[in-house]
């Protein structure tokens, strides 16, 4: 459970998780839930499902489930660009906010779409990435989805680029860069139990166990996401180019606004914030 703390106002309290973050990143039918559901069990995490992290977000921001659901597999799109008001980056910043609660106040893994960059800030996070060849993959599509071969082939193929796209598009990354991970795991290579007792031997490592410094920082963190989308649902404001950072109450805007009224609007909405000491603009504006 959240607890209240009111002189931050951000829903997180003493209570904070003292173990690492685990998020897992996967092509489709590569078996990276098996591992997350394996994972969960032996150290007694709380994996979080897609549909539960969604339905978090869509409760708290009063946003239809199925349009967050929609945000996170589609890739922006022409009439996004031309104005419509919420759009992708804002309903990413929802689902971040909310996923940040979650893995500050309790021990998580979370194996859905670009948890490793929802997450991206937070301490003692550990990023894995698990793969495996596309014989594996059509294998696994085949049987649990009774596909013909070519029905499993084409699936996974549209999948991957619809997914690949989206990340693209909102984080400019390559999910599949492995640099971006800390550990790959090839479950062509390994077994599904040898592969969970890596990552559960990683979870408890000394490396990514809770200090003062990375508590500050995690508490920092869901600061500033939950602000993010508190700026995503005013409206008023040309934001789809920031990033909010927090640092003991101070708060840190980052990014480009389309004019200096922007600027101070965005400046004044943070202000008015329960929990904000100061605000530090290093916005730019567009020419």
């Amino acid at each position: 459970m959240v607890t209240d703390d009111r002189s931050r106002g951000n829903g997180v309290g003493d209570k904070i998780n003292t173990m690492a973050i685990i998020t897992i990143s996967r092509g489709t039918f590569s078996g990276g839930q098996a591992i997350a559901d394996c994972v969960a069990e032996e150290i007694g995490y709380h994996c979080i499902t897609r549909e539960e992290l969604l339905a978090e977000a869509a409760r708290e921001y009063s946003i239809p489930q199925e349009t967050l659901d929609n945000a996170l597999l589609t890739k922006p799109d022409f009439l996004e660009r031309v104005g419509l008001r919420l759009r992708n980056v804002h309903y990413v910043a929802f689902v971040r906010a909310v996923l940040c609660k979650m893995a500050a106040t309790e021990q998580v893994i979370y194996s859905g779409l670009a948890g490793h960059l929802l997450l991206q800030d937070a301490p003692n996070l550990i990023k894995v990435k698990v793969i495996a060849d596309m014989e594996y993959r059509i294998k696994a599509a085949m049987e649990r989805n009774k596909f013909t071969r070519e029905q499993a082939y084409a699936y996974i193929k549209q999948v991957d680029k619809s997914r690949d796209d989206w990340v693209k598009a909102v984080y400019h990354a390559d999910r599949n860069d492995p640099q971006g991970y800390d550990i790959v795991i090839n479950l062509q290579q390994i077994s599904l139990p040898a592969a969970c007792k890596v990552v559960s031997t990683m979870a408890g490592l000394d490396e990514f166990r809770t200090t003062p410094e990375s508590q500050k920082k995690m508490k920092d963190l869901v600061f500033a996401a939950d602000i993010r989308a508190k700026i995503a649902l005013n409206g008023g404001i040309s934001d789809h180019e920031i990033e909010i950072k927090a640092d003991s109450g101070t708060v840190h805007i980052l990014g480009t606004v389309d004019s200096v009224q922007d600027a101070d609007k965005l400046k004044a909405f943070i202000h008015n914030t329960p929990g904000v000491t100061a605000v530090e603009s290093h916005l730019k504006i567009k020419p």
